[in-house]
């Protein structure tokens, strides 16, 4: 088994091409080496803003669409795990993390995206739609993997290894 993209489209405003699906599942091969995460399964669901709007007032209690949701299936055990941002750059998991319960080479998570506001945000910073919704599965598939943007030092860590997925793509803005 190799990482593997399953997908849903649950929204009318902009058509899911193969094209579109093709250079998705070749960044989930981009971001999964780079990340060391071999195998497993990513849900992905495009949406309208109305349903984004009620998950993301299910899960985080709030009540107002957003880009992108992510819900990882990863599980740390009894002792949950903290990540040390400052200390992950570069480093990959090793043999012993992939086989110990904190991944077990199935689903990684589900990742939602919502397209009005995928279409918004690719006109509101002068890019193509393909573009924002890489970067937007980019930036979901990283929170499957237990990054986070909370702080400054998240957030540029975040940043480059989104930007480091998508010019390894040649997906630019």
């Amino acid at each position: 088994m190799a990482l593997v993209l399953e997908w849903s489209n649950d929204q009318e405003v902009f058509p899911i091409s193969p094209e579109l699906i093709s250079m998705l599942e070749k960044l989930l091969q981009i971001a999964g080496k780079k990340e060391d995460i071999p195998l497993g399964e990513v849900a992905l669901s495009f949406v309208d803003d109305e349903e984004i709007r009620q998950l993301n007032k299910e899960y985080r209690g709030i009540d107002r669409p957003t880009d992108v949701l992510s819900f990882p299936m990863l599980e740390y055990g009894a002792d949950e795990m903290v990540i040390d941002y400052s200390e992950l750059e570069g480093i990959a998991a090793d043999e012993d993390t992939l086989t110990s319960g904190l991944y077990s080479g199935d689903q990684l998570g589900d990742i939602v995206i919502s397209v009005p506001r995928a279409l918004a945000q690719a006109e509101e910073y002068g890019h193509s739609i393909e573009r924002e919704i890489g970067f937007l599965f980019v930036h979901g598939f990283l929170h499957l993997l237990g990054f986070d943007h909370q702080n400054e030092e998240e957030e540029q860590l975040m940043i480059r290894k989104q930007e480091d997925i998508l010019r390894e793509a040649g997906i630019v803005r």
